[in-house]
């Protein structure tokens, strides 16, 4: 398998659309078209683990943060990024970043951190807008069900948990076809009537045109008649942060003891709460800290997260127990997931988790 086949497949389960602006999300290095002969999964690339990649013969590194935010203007020989980006192209080894694409997904970090937790009832805190579009198009009725099938099969038609979705309402269409055209029903300068269907889907909007395509091949008309309109609808699986319940009320010490086990932390910044119970609780991995006045607003007991800013404590209320439980210590078991995910496609390569991966802060 080359490195494109695998990375296409990875990118059909957390589309690179899904990134937020100021991202940068997918091929930081490429040598697309090599045979895979082994990956390596690391929150983030550094030397330490471009010479594990050389030494465990991995020629794609699979990161959660980019190697890239900004663009590159200088390669500097003997600086920390030049001497990566130096021997990474030296060996050919491709590098690839699952970032704020995963984050972003039902089943990406905020989903890890909830399931760690045990949270009951998970929904996104702030579900994304503008990523969703509708489909109208006008078939015979004897040819609908191609047509449906064929634009379910390439990804619209899903509602949450629910896919095949569609409206479908009758009626009929009309048309004359000139002498330049071969219609498929009526006569070349006649006024034509055609008892038809109209279809009604949702789809991704990076989809669209894998979606035209399949509606175009399937459709019998010598010219489709389709209307595509934008949606304001939140995506209901694509968004940032997510809340829950524990099962049980904790009271708050054996709570902060419970999220510093599960995370293997050996410390925890929190604000002062009056709550003594805690119940529902909301993550975030990494930097979360523009999410808690959406939070607070969700009457949310405890927020998990990172990054948190002195005058974000300062300005928590007192009802909420603001955790900053550490960037790298909330978002390492991305590796671990992805490791999960690659498994399942029954790959003929070695992929390791890498033994650099290690938290660049440091407690004492």
């Amino acid at each position: 398998m080359t490195i494109s086949e695998f990375i296409k497949s990875v990118e059909k389960d957390f589309p690179l659309a899904y990134q937020e602006t100021y991202d940068n999300s997918g091929y930081q290095l490429s040598f697309s078209k090599n045979e895979i002969t082994g990956i390596l999964l690391t929150l983030d690339v550094n030397l330490s683990v471009i010479n594990e990649a050389i030494q465990k013969k991995c020629n794609l590194i699979i990161s959660h943060h980019p190697l890239f935010f900004k663009p590159v203007k200088t390669i500097q020989a003997h600086s920390a990024q030049g001497d990566i980006i130096i021997k990474a192209i030296q060996h050919e080894i491709s590098l690839y970043s699952m970032h704020t694409c995963f984050d972003n997904s039902w089943n990406g970090t905020n989903r890890i951190l909830a399931d760690l937790f045990n949270l009951e009832k998970v929904k996104l805190i702030e579900p994304k807008k503008g990523l969703l579009k509708k489909l109208v198009t006008f078939v015979p009725v004897e040819y609908a069900d191609k047509v449906r099938n064929a634009v379910f099969k390439v990804g619209a038609g899903y509602i949450g948990n629910y896919d095949s979705c569609s409206y479908n309402s009758t009626g009929f269409g009309t048309f004359k076809a000139n002498e330049n055209c071969q219609p498929f029903v009526g006569e070349v300068g006649e006024l034509h009537q055609e008892k038809e269907l109209r279809i009604e889907t949702i789809f991704p909007s990076y989809l669209q045109s894998t979606i035209i395509n399949a509606l175009k091949a399937a459709h019998p008309y010598e010219e489709v008649a389709y209307d595509i309109y934008p949606l304001e609808n939140e995506h209901p699986q694509i968004g940032t942060g997510m809340t829950g319940y524990l099962h049980k009320p904790m009271p708050q010490q054996d709570f902060l003891s419970f999220v510093k086990e599960k995370l293997s932390c050996t410390i925890l910044r929190t604000s002062k709460c009056q709550k003594q119970l805690i119940h529902k609780v909301a993550v975030c991995s990494g930097s979360g800290s523009s999410l808690i006045s959406l939070i607070h607003a969700s009457q949310v007991d405890a927020y998990i997260t990172a990054d948190i800013k002195y005058h974000d404590f300062v300005d928590c209320p007192s009802d909420l127990l603001l955790i900053d439980a550490g960037h790298y210590e909330t978002e390492i078991l991305f590796s671990k997931k992805i490791l999960n995910i690659i498994q399942k496609k029954n790959c003929t390569f070695a992929v390791h988790l890498s033994e650099n991966s290690i938290n660049p802060v440091n407690y004492y």
